[in-house]
């Protein structure tokens, strides 16, 4: 049989897979080296900084801190650390094979830069699903054990917090309290109001200017106040300077409540800020970031990978260093992007959302920009 080269697509087609297997291979073994590599790091450091604080606790077992804290600590840095070990590890391979001319040679068999990129974007797209759904579904499990832990053993000795802002707290089914801010070292709340429901329909209400917690019989003093009584036909209003009363709370219950979202699996977090939406709950912020976020790191993997591949798939002179050196950095704008975002979507006056894909959409535009750029040059 005749066979026939040059531009015709016979020798394409049968290299095409063997190519696309290739890259995948080294994509999935390079990042799940690089996990093994900073998991472990992170896992010890963490130790040197907690044994003193496990000490404390005569009765608490190692196989009680590795089930409830480190399994759920490794989990939670997986999920965490994936698109920092995707891109790292898609820049040490792709400089690899740039430094041994593997990708010269690829263009050389008249493959696209395009093409090329597939089995990247194939990659990174099996790994963004496996966090998305990780992220959703399964992380929240272990951080309730992770969080139960802390409070039991770490919290109760480390530093406590000065001050909290835009705080709310649901005391039971249809009890809600909200401050604006609550400062621990005087007990002392500002702007504060107590809502009942029955069902979606407010039955009383409480306002006050501040709310003291007297530690000694455990009741609160809330001063300049209206009380608020709904019925059918009338409402019942009284106002005052001040009254004491009793909440099934405590001020500490105020510095964990943020870590509750994180606790719960999506479906019952969007439940929840449904329901509370339909009560005309306010501060939602922190809960809605959460479920935000959890969608938003899985799909940075696609843009990160893109990244990677265009900072690396060209011969430079100083080698891997040089493409490490500027991903590192890159890595680390990302991460610092990523937190300020997320601090300022979790605050009263901006939208969530927005704030928590604005990381993604900033290196976005860099990935579409560097991805045609890199397609230039080959």
């Amino acid at each position: 049989m005749e066979k026939h080269y040059g531009k015709t697509d016979g020798p394409k087609t049968v290299i095409l897979p063997i190519l696309d297997r290739y890259i995948l291979k080294k994509y999935f073994v390079t990042f799940i080296f690089t996990l093994l590599i900073l998991l472990p790091i992170g896992v010890a450091i963490d130790i040197s900084e907690k044994i003193g604080r496990f000490l404390e606790f005569p009765n608490l077992t190692a196989y009680e801190i590795i089930r409830d804290y480190y399994i759920p600590f490794i989990i939670q840095n997986t999920n965490t650390f994936m698109p920092l070990g995707v891109f790292i590890s898609t820049i040490l391979f792709t400089s690899k094979m740039a430094s041994n001319t593997e990708i010269v040679a690829i263009h050389s068999a008249g493959i696209s830069f395009k093409r090329f990129m597939r089995p990247y974007i194939v990659g990174a797209a099996i790994i963004g699903l496996i966090s998305l759904i990780g992220n959703h579904f399964v992380v929240p499990n272990y951080n309730k054990a992770f969080e139960d832990f802390q409070e039991d053993y770490l919290r109760k000795s480390s530093k406590r917090k000065s001050s909290v802002n835009y705080a709310s707290l649901q005391l039971s089914e249809n009890d809600f309290v909200y401050f604006r801010s609550f400062n621990f070292k005087t007990n002392k709340g500002f702007d504060f109001s107590y809502e009942h429901f029955d069902g979606l329909e407010l039955k009383r209400k409480i306002i006050g200017q501040s709310i003291n917690w007297n530690e000694k019989d455990s009741t609160y003093t809330i001063s300049n106040y209206t009380k608020r009584k709904i019925y059918a036909d009338i409402d019942s209003i009284e106002s005052g300077r001040k009254f004491d009363t009793i909440f099934n709370f405590y001020p500490k219950d105020l510095e964990y409540v943020n870590n509750l979202a994180k606790t719960m699996i999506s479906p019952e977090l969007s439940e929840v800020i449904d329901n509370s939406e339909k009560r005309g709950v306010k501060s939602l912020n922190i809960y809605k970031v959460e479920i935000y976020k959890r969608t938003s790191i899985p799909f940075s993997s696609v843009i990160l990978t893109i990244i990677a591949v265009a900072l690396a798939a060209k011969k430079r002179r100083g080698g891997i260093g040089v493409s490490l050196a500027t991903g590192v950095a890159l890595m680390f704008v990302y991460v610092f992007f990523m937190k300020v975002f997320e601090v300022l979507g979790s605050a009263a006056t901006y939208n969530p959302l927005f704030m928590i894909w604005i990381p993604n959409i900033i290196f976005g535009l860099l990935a579409v920009y560097l991805y045609f750029y890199a397609k230039q040059l080959h």
